[in-house]
């Protein structure tokens, strides 16, 4: 059998035939099943983020534009990424070669920060919206399309250098897979993956968790100060913690085990993670591009008032629904519902 010269940091070479002591066959028929699922499920759903809102211009708000960015960030990431990883998950090894490796792992790389990146920038508009809700500083498309363009260009600078030889894209877990070469020990390697983490995955975390942090704190205070109507706010701050809970939840479940892996790899050389064991966090991140637009768009009402009837050719089965038209279960609408900016409140 040919060779296919990568090099996974443990061992030399990945043979062009199904590693049965990685494993077996049907091992590997299931997890191509799972990830085909996932990478399906992804395109469909980030194709129908981006339709329905190209479609309604009612939805064509500036946090539209990184709501769309983020879809098609994950649609990318399930085409280039999943997909591949379907097929050669299917035939038990990596069949695209060293070219393909690279971009492989390159493109998952690429759109996966790209993603995180724009997550991020989502933390941030939900932040100021909250917590200054009567404009003293405004998130507006300027805004948004800068946050955009930064999320590309972050992601492209930092993932370009293993294309030109400083790091590099490997095999990962059970060998059907390419990234970022976490286990190389050669010091071009370790300088640009210690640089990689801290940038790419380190500094969108640290603005996530800050965002949501302070975010969650001022609707505290505004329940508590009842601002609003009676019941009003408590309903609505109910439902945008609920909201926030989840994404805060699903960026953890998809993303920490791997950067957590990769981070172990790092600091311990001498560390040996299972090929199998290595594999899941691979697939829970891969797996972020069906959760992103289930939870960032979905289960905001008035999106689903128009992706709902677009699916079921017309037929919305919620358009009798008096809360469809009534505390839309975004950021957003806490805002409007905001007569004194929570600090305002607090000197009064």
């Amino acid at each position: 059998m040919e060779h296919i010269p990568l090099h996974d940091g443990n061992s030399s070479s990945s043979h062009s035939s199904i590693n049965t002591e990685l494993l077996s066959q049907s091992g590997y028929t299931i997890l191509a099943v799972i990830m085909g699922v996932f990478s399906v499920a992804g395109i469909i759903l980030n194709l129908l983020v981006i339709v329905v809102t190209v479609r309604h211009r009612q939805l064509r708000q500036p946090l539209s534009y990184a709501l769309v960015n983020l879809a098609i960030c994950d649609l990318c990431c399930a085409v280039f990424g999943g997909l591949p990883t379907t097929v050669t998950s299917a035939m038990g090894y990596f069949s695209l070669g060293h070219v393909g490796c690279m971009l492989e792992g390159f493109a998952v790389a690429f759109f996966g920060i790209a993603s995180l990146c724009t997550i991020a920038v989502i933390s941030v508009e939900r932040y100021m919206v909250v917590c200054y809700p009567m404009g003293a500083v405004l998130f507006q498309t300027r805004h948004a399309v800068a946050g955009v363009v930064l999320s590309w260009l972050w992601s492209f600078v930092w993932n370009m250098p293993p294309l030109f030889g400083w790091g590099s894209y490997e095999l990962e877990g059970i060998k059907t897979s390419c990234a970022p070469n976490w286990n190389s020990r050669d010091v071009g390697d370790m300088s640009y993956i210690i640089i990689y983490f801290f940038l790419c995955f380190v500094v969108p975390f640290s603005i996530i968790m800050a965002s949501y942090s302070r975010l969650l704190w001022t609707l505290r205070q505004v329940t508590k100060l009842q601002v609003s109507e009676a019941g009003s706010t408590n309903r609505v701050e109910v439902q945008v913690a609920r909201m926030i809970v989840v994404m805060v939840m699903a960026f953890l479940v998809t993303w920490l085990p791997y950067a957590g892996m990769a981070l172990a790899v790092i600091m311990d050389s001498s560390l040996n993670i299972d090929p199998i064991i290595a594999t899941v966090p691979v697939y829970l991140a891969k797996s972020s591009t069906v959760y992103n637009p289930v939870i960032y768009i979905f289960m905001n009402r008035q999106f689903r008032a128009y992706a709902v009837p677009t699916v079921l050719c017309g037929w919305n089965p919620w358009a009798s629904d008096p809360q469809m038209s009534e505390d839309e279960t975004t950021v957003a609408s806490l805002g409007k519902t905001q007569r004194v900016s929570p600090k305002e409140s607090l000197k009064e």
